[in-house]
C-alpha cells in the first residue's frame, strides 16, 4: 500500500483524475476493451469532472459502479445518477455503462444476469474506492449479514448487501473482484477517515472490510 498526501482536495482531484486516465491509457494499449469501477456518493464527483475530459478511446471503456442501491437510476440516492451526470459526459459520454441494478426485479434473482455483463471485463482494469469511518468499502459493511461470503476468495462476482443502517438493499462487487483489479485507488478525506484507515491495517476484514483490498492499493489522502 502506498499513501499519497495532498495539500488540499482540489489538488487531489486533479492528480487522481490524471492517474486514472494514465492507467486507462496503459490498459488500452494491451486490451481491446478495459473496465473502470467507481464509487458513487459525493467524494468522487470532482475527480470525475476532470477525468471525463481525458483524451482516451472512451468507446472501448466499460464503466460500472463498485456498488449500487436498489433504487431507479434517476433516484437521488442512486450511484448511477452521479456517475452519469459527472463522469459519462464530455469525451467520456461514449463509454458504455454497466448497471448493477435492474428496476422491478428482485436483487437476488437478477445477479446472474448482471454478472454475465461484468465477467467479460474482469479483472477490473482500474478501481476507485471510497471508505467510511466504519471502515466499510463499496457495500461491504462490518457486521452485515453475508459479509463472510462476500469476503471469501471464492465469492461470486456480486453479492446482495442488506446493511441494517441503510434504508434499501444494495448490490456490490465482492472482495475478490475488488482486490483483483489491476490498478487500485482509494480516496480518503479528513483526519477521522485517516485514523480509520490506520486502524483497518491491524484488523481482520470481518471487522474492517477495507482491509481485504489494501494490498497494492494507492491511497490518496487530503484533509
Amino acid at each position: 500500500m502506498n499513501i499519497q498526501e495532498y495539500a488540499d482536495r482540489d489538488m487531489l482531484a486533479i492528480d487522481v483524475a490524471n492517474e486514472i486516465a494514465g492507467d486507462l491509457e496503459s490498459a488500452l494499449l494491451h486490451h481491446d476493451m478495459v473496465s473502470l469501477a467507481v464509487p458513487g456518493g459525493t467524494t468522487p464527483g470532482p475527480i470525475f469532472d476532470g477525468l471525463c475530459a481525458a483524451d482516451l478511446e472512451w468507446d472501448r471503456v466499460r464503466v460500472l459502479p463498485t456498488d449500487e442501491r436498489c433504487v431507479p437510476g434517476d433516484h437521488d440516492r442512486s450511484n448511477e445518477r452521479l456517475i452519469r451526470e459527472r463522469l459519462l459526459t464530455s469525451r467520456a459520454s461514449v463509454a458504455q455503462y454497466i448497471p448493477l441494478y435492474a428496476p422491478g426485479k428482485d436483487p437476488d434473482e437478477v445477479l446472474p444476469e448482471i454478472e454475465s455483463l461484468i465477467n467479460p471485463v474482469l479483472p477490473l482494469s482500474v478501481l476507485v474506492l471510497g471508505m467510511g469511518e466504519d471502515m466499510h468499502t463499496a457495500s461491504l459493511f462490518p457486521g452485515m449479514q453475508g459479509l463472510a461470503a462476500a469476503l471469501d476468495t471464492r465469492a461470486p462476482t456480486l453479492a446482495v448487501a442488506r446493511p441494517e443502517v441503510q434504508p434499501e438493499a444494495r448490490i456490490t462487487l465482492t472482495a475478490p473482484v475488488l482486490d483483483g483489479a489491476l490498478s487500485k485507488h482509494l480516496i480518503v478525506y479528513g483526519a477521522a477517515k485517516r485514523d480509520a484507515l490506520n486502524r483497518a491495517m491491524s484488523l481482520p476484514p470481518e471487522e474492517a472490510p477495507i482491509a481485504a483490498v489494501l494490498s497494492g492499493m494507492t491511497v490518496h489522502w487530503a484533509e
